[in-house]
């Protein structure tokens, strides 16, 4: 009978046959030694992509975000053109600045739903932030605002 809670390495081996089994990405999703990748909007945070931009046609995007140790916040007040925005932070906190609804402590637990076009800045956060961005589209552009 097989194991119903898989080790880490049985589980990435599990995800490599459905992906090559059906050539992109399945609908199970493993975190891995490489899942996070500093490629993202801002170089204080890793990301990690959940499948999700490739499963729906870019209609939704939902990554993993955590802080890189020792970075602390540097982006300016922006803005991103997309259709939603959802965020559930995990573990840690971080100080953002709404326009309308001011400087705001996110800690674990807490949840964001970021209004299309809404200004925003991050104040600050600790070390072991990480949280879940839901977006829609996936992909969005993000521009500077006073």
């Amino acid at each position: 009978m097989p194991d119903l809670f898989p080790t880490t390495q049985e589980a990435a081996a599990d995800d490599l046959r459905e992906k090559t089994a059906t050539g992109g990405p399945g609908i199970v999703n493993h975190l891995g030694p490489d899942s996070f990748k500093t490629d993202g909007l801002r170089p204080f945070f890793e990301y990690r992509t959940l499948g999700l931009e490739k499963l729906t046609d870019g209609k939704v995007g939902a990554n993993v975000i955590r802080a890189v140790p020792g970075q602390h916040p540097d982006a300016p007040r922006h803005t991103h053109a997309l259709d939603f925005q959802f965020v559930y932070v995990l573990k840690g906190w971080a100080i953002f600045d709404y326009e309308g609804y001011g400087q705001v402590k996110l800690v674990a637990g807490s949840t964001v739903y970021q209004p299309p076009g809404i200004k925003h800045k991050e104040i600050d956060h600790s070390d072991d932030l990480e949280l879940i961005e839901i977006t829609m589209p996936a992909e969005f552009k993000t521009a500077e605002v006073k």
